[in-house]
């Protein structure tokens, strides 16, 4: 439910009266000064009532198993509208308003956001200030009733929106990601939240409107389309460069701005959210079926840039062809000038490192097989999102499976050669990430962690298997089918199971049992010669623990751990890092990085 449209809901006789209206709905006439007077105990009482802490308010979570404090129950956000004000500069906090509509599912003494990284300067539930404290990196709100099961909320949170990193912290995990020109974001796994507040976990969908403020001369993208721009003011914060040198740093000055207001057509997840803020250029196309396609990349490399955004039209196509009509109103690139070592499949968006495209570090099937990675996770993880975190095997069996199937297509690169190498390394790819259904928790300290190997190629070796099992024609018939009847909404991996053995005729419940959650990786029908060539060893006497030698190679755009990223997610950040892997012939690294 849009923003635009929430209405109260209606008490006993009736609709509830317009607010400052009295019962008849004519303008009621309060004494002078009568209002802010209430409405400055209001805001004392609430200041009160969080000076007392609220001992009782906890963190808490929809018990995700990777992630246990992740998302809030009882609530079921429609929408999120979110305003930002950029001063000028990336090292300092934005103003935000975060308004969100949403519908109690249970009764609610409190309401839990998940929030963190920013101050909270006010919250606002139906209208009347809301007492309000933070525990762990939970934003816990008390209305001023308990509120009711079916209950309409909207929620107004005033707050900062902070892009530097945290104490020790090196910015992989704060949601925004400083750019040379700007700010960029990568929300995945659960970095939404130090950016906005909101129920920050995939199974909660919503609409977002987004209205960005920025100085002049600098352009705003969000996921969805633009609906609005209109000028303004901010007060700009003035480069730090005098005072470095000694010189005295004037004030922050009001300077003109442009507000940008985007719009979501479909509902998304937190973690896919993007707002791009940059001296960009806007690359504007056209799709197949009319689709608005729109490049974001810097200003100055436009023309540089254009042989690779021209490849996306016919990516669209390709993609069409394998399962069916792209699912969002529009598409594009956005290229950052930074140093990410991932990409990320942000909704209608997909953010990509801008060095993954200069001339020479990487060979351009690679590269063009990442696009279509990302691109491909616009069906499988944007539109079908997972119910929980340990179903993301999901999302990235099929992007790394029409990754690997383009490079196949059009550089001649064999899908079979790469499969084969992938499982003679996938025992040890379990042993050291869990099985693809059942990933191990992510370690202390690195929340993406769950993005180590075994969720790239390990999972595309359970796709690859249930082809050979079930047959290509049905296999073809479960892609569309899957894509189709989930669209725009949650589904997990008994939901797969259900929908493959129905199409195929077959119960396949001991198969993907198998594949999914066996500690060694199972025959790969019609190949009883392929073999994991790791096998654990008994540790020498004297040595219990003792580790194997080796590690198995890492895959060109994935890798050990993914704040939030996508096809060779970042072993530090969200997004896929690049390394070079099993079936793949090793691309050179950039800048010295190892591939």
């Amino acid at each position: 439910m849009p923003l635009s449209s929430y209405h109260p809901a209606p008490g006993p006789g009736g609709p509830a009266p317009a607010p400052g209206r009295g019962p008849e709905g004519a303008p009621s006439r309060p004494r002078p000064g009568a209002a802010r007077r209430r409405a400055a105990l209001g805001l004392l009482a609430a200041a009160s009532l969080v000076a007392a802490g609220l001992p009782d308010a906890t963190p808490l979570g929809v018990g995700d198993r990777l992630y246990p404090h992740l998302g809030n129950p009882g609530y079921d956000v429609r929408a999120y509208d979110i305003a930002l004000t950029y001063p000028g500069r990336n090292d300092r906090p934005l103003e935000a308003v975060t308004k969100i509509t949403a519908r109690a599912t249970a009764r609610l003494d409190r309401v839990n956001l998940d929030f963190t990284h920013g101050t909270v300067r006010s919250v606002e539930i139906d209208g009347r200030p809301a007492a309000h404290v933070t525990r762990g990196e939970d934003l816990i709100v008390t209305p001023h009733r308990a509120v009711r099961p079916g209950t309409p909320l909207r929620i107004i949170v005033r707050h900062t929106s902070d892009p530097r990193p945290g104490k020790g912290g090196k910015g992989r995990d704060n949601g925004w990601l400083r750019t040379k020109d700007g700010l960029v974001m990568a929300n995945q796994v659960d970095a939404a939240h130090r950016v906005f507040p909101g129920n920050d976990h995939p199974s909660d969908k919503a609409l977002y409107t987004f209205r960005v403020t920025a100085p002049k001369g600098l352009t705003v993208v969000a996921n969805g389309l633009p609906v609005a721009r209109y000028p303004g003011t901010v007060r700009a914060v003035p480069d730090a460069g005098g005072a470095r040198a000694g010189r005295a740093v004037p004030p922050a000055r009001a300077v003109p701005a442009t507000t940008w207001v985007y719009r979501s057509a479909h509902p998304m997840a937190t973690e896919v959210a993007q707002v791009s803020i940059g001296r960009s250029a806007v690359v504007r196309r056209t799709g197949p079926h009319g689709l608005p396609l729109r490049d974001v990349v810097p200003a100055a490399d436009r023309k540089r840039l254009e042989t690779w955004l021209a490849k996306t039209p016919g990516q669209l196509a390709w993609m069409e062809k394998k399962v069916g009509r792209y699912p969002f109103e529009s598409y594009g690139v956005l290229l950052a000038q930074a140093e990410t070592g991932f990409e990320l499949e942000t909704q209608t968006l997909s953010l990509f490192e801008e060095r993954l495209f200069a001339t020479g570090p990487y060979p351009r099937w690679y590269v063009e097989a990442i696009m279509v990675h990302e691109l491909a996770h616009q069906w499988f993880g944007n539109s079908v999102s997972p119910r929980t975190w340990s179903d993301a095997w999901l999302n990235e069996s099929h992007a790394t499976w029409y990754e690997e199937l383009y490079a196949h297509e059009h550089a001649k690169k064999s899908m079979d050669e790469r499969t084969r190498r992938a499982y003679s390394v996938s025992d040890r790819m379990r042993r050291e990430g869990g099985p693809p259904g059942a990933p191990k928790p992510p370690s202390p300290g690195n929340k993406t962690g769950i993005f180590r190997p075994v969720m790239y190629d390990g999972s595309a070796l359970v796709l690859y298997a249930l082809r050979a099992k079930i047959g290509h024609a049905a296999f073809d018939r479960l892609e569309r089918a899957w894509v189709t009847r989930h669209r725009d909404g949650v589904a997990g991996t008994a939901d797969f199971v259900e929908l493959a053995s129905r199409i195929s005729g077959q119960d396949l419940g001991g198969f993907f049992r198998s594949w999914l959650y066996d500690t060694k990786t199972p025959p790969m029908p019609g190949h009883p010669d392929w073999k994991s060539t790791y096998a654990t060893p008994h540790p020498p006497a004297g040595k219990p623990g003792a580790k194997p030698a080796g590690k198995p190679a890492a895959k060109p755009g994935k890798g050990a751990a993914k704040p939030g990223a996508r096809p060779g997610k970042p072993a530090t950040g969200p997004g896929k890092a690049r390394a070079a892997g099993p079936g793949r012939t090793p691309p050179a690294a950039p800048h010295g990085k190892p591939a």
